[in-house]
């Protein structure tokens, strides 16, 4: 079980998450810098693997990004996902 006051320890589950919506080899998404855009290149995020993604973070961190981001500015990349997430739990 992950740790979330632990910021590292949030962002490594995010990225085994992100790494399962986009179907990558986690240990890839593991190894990509922090602002690796979600919907660039590198991850290839398509729009039904964002849902995927959101409705994961919901069950596990409890976190409704959809409604407390209503802009998805926090789905720019691997850094902004994590420290909204992280954010939201240590507000908790």
């Amino acid at each position: 079980m992950t740790d979330i006051q632990d910021p590292a320890a949030v962002e490594r589950e995010l990225r085994s998450m992100i790494a399962e919506a986009a179907r990558l080899d986690p240990d890839v998404v593991g190894k990509l810098p922090a602002g690796t855009e979600l919907f660039g290149p590198e991850i290839a995020l398509t729009s039904l693997a964002g849902v995927t993604l959101l409705g994961a973070i919901d069950a596990r961190f409890g976190v409704d990004v959809a409604a407390l981001d209503l802009s998805l500015d926090s789905l720019q990349s691997i850094a902004t996902l994590a420290d909204f997430v992280a954010a939201r739990l240590r507000a908790f």
